[in-house]
């Protein structure tokens, strides 16, 4: 008889992508995890840039969605901080954005209020999003 794995969740991303821009934006970059991505956030996106200029800074990510919108994606492998925050808005000012999303291993309670704040304080042409990462393994795998 064959014996099953259990799924388990990782809590350490790091085990997989080590480093942000190395590993994790090249992956998240690919057109399946971009495609997860979207259905998350209820749209289609299309990726125009890795490590994007911002002057003298990168985004992440910029990509297209299905309205011709541009998107701006902040990665973090850890918790929510305020130097991302700082960037997510940065890039998104520099890109001229309408849509941000800023993926996390998790999100403090400071920063889902503040993109809350954001939501309900700017106009209804630009979006925020605030996405949580889940990792899961089966066995050693």
């Amino acid at each position: 008889m064959t014996k099953l794995k259990i799924l388990e969740k990782e809590p350490n991303l790091k085990k997989v992508w080590e480093y942000e821009a190395r590993d994790f934006t090249p992956w998240l970059a690919e057109e399946d995890s971009l495609d997860a991505l979207g259905k998350a956030v209820d749209m289609s996106l299309t990726l125009e840039e890795t490590e994007s200029s911002v002057d003298e800074f990168r985004a992440d990510i910029v990509c297209i969605n299905d309205s011709n919108e541009t998107v701006v994606i902040e990665n973090q492998l850890e918790d929510t901080d305020h130097d991302h925050l700082g960037k997510l808005i940065t890039y998104a000012s520099g890109k001229s954005a309408n849509v941000v999303i800023w993926i996390t291993k998790r999100a403090r309670e400071e920063h889902r209020s503040a993109i809350e704040w954001l939501n309900n304080h700017t106009d209804d042409d630009i979006g925020f999003f605030l996405c949580e990462i889940k990792l899961y393994r089966i066995g050693d795998s």
